[in-house]
C-alpha cells in the first residue's frame, strides 16, 4: 500500500459538482493498493498516518500527530501511486490492485480509520472522477510505502 500523506487547513473533494467529502485541519490522505495488500498493509499506513508528528507546537517545532491535534482525515483512492512511468511517456499500472479488491481494500481502510480516536473521517469515492483541493499546509507532504520502499 502506498499513501501521501499532505497536512492541510482544509480538504474537499467534488464529484460531479457536488462536495462528497470536506475536511478542516488535518490531512488529506491518498492511498494506493497492491495486489499483495492486506490488514497489515493498512494498519501500517493507517499507524503511520495519524501518528506522524507533522503539526506544529507553541515553538513551530512538528512535534504533534493528528491524533495529538484531534484532527480530520480526508481518504481519498488513487490507483496511480502505482503508476511506473520508468519506460517510454505513459506510465503503466500494472502493479496496482485489480479493481474489486482495491474497492474492498479501499472500504475496509476506511473503517479502520473511522475507529481510530479523530475528529472526523471523511473520503473520496471509489473509482470516481474526483477533483481534490487542498491548503497545503507548510506544505508537507510525505510518502509512505507499507513494504518501506521509502
Amino acid at each position: 500500500m502506498r499513501a501521501v500523506v499532505q497536512r492541510c487547513g482544509y480538504a474537499s473533494v467534488n464529484v460531479n459538482g457536488k462536495i462528497v467529502g470536506e475536511i478542516g485541519k488535518g490531512i488529506m490522505l491518498l492511498v494506493g493498493f497492491s495486489p499483495i495488500d492486506d490488514d497489515k498493509s493498512m494498519d501500517y499506513i493507517l499507524d503511520k498516518t495519524v501518528n506522524l508528528r507533522i503539526f506544529t507546537d507553541d515553538d513551530d517545532k512538528m512535534n504533534f500527530s493528528l491524533k495529538d491535534i484531534y484532527g480530520e482525515l480526508l481518504i481519498v483512492p488513487n490507483f496511480t501511486l502505482y503508476g511506473d512511468a520508468r519506460k517510454g511517456r505513459r506510465p503503466g499500472f500494472s502493479n496496482a490492485c485489480p479493481i474489486d479488491k482495491a474497492k474492498m481494500l479501499f472500504e475496509n481502510f476506511i473503517k479502520k480509520a473511522e475507529k481510530q480516536d479523530l475528529k472526523k473521517v471523511k473520503s473520496g469515492i471509489f473509482q470516481a472522477d474526483m477533483k481534490v483541493e487542498l491548503l497545503n499546509d507548510g506544505p508537507v507532504t510525505i510518502l509512505l510505502d507499507s513494504d518501506r520502499l521509502f
